[in-house]
């Protein structure tokens, strides 16, 4: 019988939690060299000189016991990439993580709150104060308590000598954000401000130069046949997992993936609350840093024709508020996973972001499915 992520209750341990600051599978091979900039866009050429510049500042040697401790008094300086999804944010932080010597660390805007709830504060920040650099990938400013926890934990570790690097995401067609979100980010660090140089990076998210910008649907049949027949496979319907979600910590979502070659979910539907939402864009989150293709169905009562689709211009599924539209090719695609106002709230940089990477966890899914479908099947596991 195949497992299902609803089967699985993790318990990481704080070694384990500490092991996970570093950058995800998907990015561990990340360079510098292996940055190519969009010659259309020049601000991503000068954002990987002034990454690469940085590196060399950290690598330089310390001189002595006596000037590393006079540089520990002296507050660190950082950088604050910000710009749309896909444009290598995510890459630049990766490749600066390897590209400097000494401990460092790696790890989500999430993961750090985290592990702040584990450790407590002080504790925190004297593991971390041990670091040359620490890196936060898609720096949140939608939760006013974790921000102001985060703001607390950069200062401390800028006054102790840590280099700091975060990024965070702009809406891609919010014309000026950009700029917006450098001055957020800014006003909440306060006096740190000085400290932080904003690098903006503007481009076309790279998820979408394949042709990969709808989340598709394959029919359930498919996708429950695939995941008897796949080692390594879990098989879920959406429902029990927004549910099972509620169980477990963001924290450990992880964990709960650990081993899984390809996740199914059956019977996906448009969500209208944000308790549900925020939980299953962390999973994605999750699955997409850990490169675990996703094979999904729709719900039957989600399921409209194109047409009407795209012209009700509001959610057309009764029961949970999205819609399926069905293509040509007899595909399906999954529009409206997000209720309109869930996108023009606080958390929508979230839901736009979780959009991009399940839209790539599918296609990858529906890459799966094809090879599969084209080698001999192997016998189910029992």
């Amino acid at each position: 019988m195949t497992e299902a992520l609803c089967d699985r209750r993790p318990e990481p341990t704080l070694e384990r939690l500490l092991e996970d600051l570093v950058p995800p599978p998907r990015f561990s091979r990340a360079r510098l060299e292996n940055y190519v900039p969009d010659p259309t866009f020049p601000s991503q050429e000068e954002a990987k000189q002034r990454v690469t510049e940085f590196a060399a500042q950290l690598g330089r040697p310390r001189g002595g016991f006596l000037a590393k401790l006079r540089r520990r008094r002296e507050p660190a300086r950082g950088i604050y990439l910000d710009g749309g999804f896909g444009v290598g944010k995510t890459h630049l932080l990766t490749s600066l993580f390897h590209a400097v010597d000494g401990q460092r660390v790696y790890g989500t805007f999430v993961e750090y709150t985290d592990l702040v709830g584990a450790l407590g504060f002080q504790k925190a920040v004297d593991l971390l104060g041990e670091s040359v650099l620490v890196c936060i990938d898609e720096f949140e400013l939608d939760d006013p308590g974790d921000t102001l926890l985060m703001t607390r934990l950069i200062r401390e570790l800028s006054d102790r000598g840590v280099a700091v690097v975060a990024t965070s995401n702009t809406l891609p067609d919010a014309l000026g954000e950009g700029r917006f979100a450098a001055q957020d980010f800014l006003r909440e660090i306060q006096a740190m401000a000085e400290r932080f140089q904003v690098l903006r990076i503007d481009g076309e998210d790279y998820r979408r130069r394949d042709g990969v910008t709808e989340v598709v649907a394959l029919p359930e049949l498919a996708v429950r046949e695939h995941a008897d027949q796949q080692t390594g496979s879990t098989l879920d319907a959406f429902d029990d997992l927004l549910a099972h979600l509620t169980t477990v910590h963001p924290s450990r979502y992880g964990a709960m993936i650990d081993t899984v070659a390809a996740a199914h979910i059956t019977g996906i539907h448009g969500l209208r609350h944000h308790h549900d939402a925020l939980r299953f864009v962390v999973l994605v989150d999750r699955l997409y840093d850990r490169e675990v293709p996703v094979l999904l169905s729709a719900a039957p009562s989600a399921a409209a024709p194109q047409d009407d689709a795209s012209d009700a211009g509001a959610p057309t599924g009764p029961e949970h508020g999205g819609a399926v539209a069905h293509e040509d090719g007899g595909e399906q695609v999954v529009s409206d996973l997000f209720a309109p106002d869930l996108l023009r709230s606080g958390y929508r940089k979230k839901y736009f972001r979780a959009l991009s990477r399940l839209a790539s966890l599918a296609h990858d899914g529906t890459e799966v499915l094809r090879k599969d479908s084209d080698d001999p099947a192997p016998e189910p596991v029992p």
